[in-house]
């Protein structure tokens, strides 16, 4: 009894100091260690995190799951996926149209595709808004990245109603 009680220690240490949380639908890969930036308020709820540098290469492609009438800029590079229980979805994307453009892009085009806007705010380097449609709810945050010219991290979570 009295190792595993230093062995317990010192696994909990580990997982603190690693930030291992671990668990099922969770992001996994060279984008894990970021936190989302689309959740609000409980489980998944975001930080200011945006990730280092530009991307480069083409990213990934968006999942089956997206909403296909969700509009997204054309330049994104889809940076992460991560699937959710009760089938939400998290895409983050990186944009390198500007912040004001991301942003029009954003509050002009999801109107025009059916999707309405709520309970939005708008700060100097970041925004996010909930949005609905008939068959989808969800909510889209972006952040300034100042380590990428014109760089917009964009992050989407999506559900189906």
């Amino acid at each position: 009894m009295k190792r595993i009680v230093p062995a317990l220690l010192l696994a909990g240490a580990a997982l603190v100091l690693t930030g291992c949380a671990g668990g099922a639908g969770q992001a996994t890969g060279p984008d894990a260690h970021r936190t989302r930036a689309a959740g609000k308020g409980g489980e998944g709820s975001g930080t200011e995190a945006v990730p280092a540098g530009c991307p480069s290469g083409p990213g990934r492609s968006l999942p089956d799951a997206f909403p296909q009438d969700l509009p997204v800029p054309d330049d994104a590079v889809v940076t992460g996926v991560e699937s959710r229980s009760d089938h939400r979805l998290v895409v983050d994307a990186v944009t390198r149209g500007g912040f004001a453009d991301t942003l029009s892009f954003l509050q002009k085009r999801l109107p025009k595709a059916g999707y309405r806007l709520a309970e939005g705010e708008v700060e100097e380097h970041d925004a996010e808004s909930d949005f609905s449609s008939a068959q989808v709810r969800g909510r889209w945050a972006i952040r300034e990245m100042p380590d990428c010219e014109n760089g917009v991290f964009l992050t989407y979570l999506t559900a189906p109603r």
